[in-house]
């Protein structure tokens, strides 16, 4: 495991992917960040992924906007300072709400969303997604979709 520490100023972030509708900035992936990956996650109203769940930790805290978060058989509409914590296995998603807004998103150890969304991004054209093409990509990467 790596033991350095990690610090990344603006100027130095990766172009941010898009990600059916969501731009996804990875600021850190797995092994640089101790086990841990942080991506800053914009969208616009209605842009969000569909119920899903996975093998690790999840954690959500909302900077700006309003985002409907659906954790289990829970929904709870989180403004900027909300954190949504998503224990591994959980079924959920989100959506952006009106005007649209950003989130900081932390990955537990384990985690393959950041090389999960370079797939997407890379595979998947932007507008209207080819929903089997999706699902298969994120099933590579360990996601388990409810569709």
């Amino acid at each position: 495991m790596n033991t350095d520490p990690l610090i990344l100023a603006p100027e130095n972030y990766a172009p941010a992917l898009d990600v059916i509708g969501v731009k996804v900035t990875v600021l850190a992936e797995n092994d640089p960040a101790h086990g841990y990956g942080i991506t800053l996650q914009r969208g616009e109203e209605g842009a969000g992924p569909p119920p899903h769940s996975h093998a690790w930790d999840e954690s959500f805290f909302v900077l700006e906007g309003k985002v409907e978060c659906q954790v289990g058989d829970r929904t709870a509409i989180g403004l900027p300072g909300t954190l949504v914590h998503v224990p591994a296995g959980t079924l959920h998603a989100f959506r952006f709400g009106a005007g649209g807004g950003r989130m900081l998103e932390i990955t537990g150890p384990g985690s393959r969303a950041a090389q999960m969304f370079a797939s997407v991004a890379k595979q998947v054209s932007p507008g209207t997604p080819d929903v089997p093409r999706v699902v298969g990509i994120l099933r590579e990467h360990g996601v388990n979709v409810a569709i």
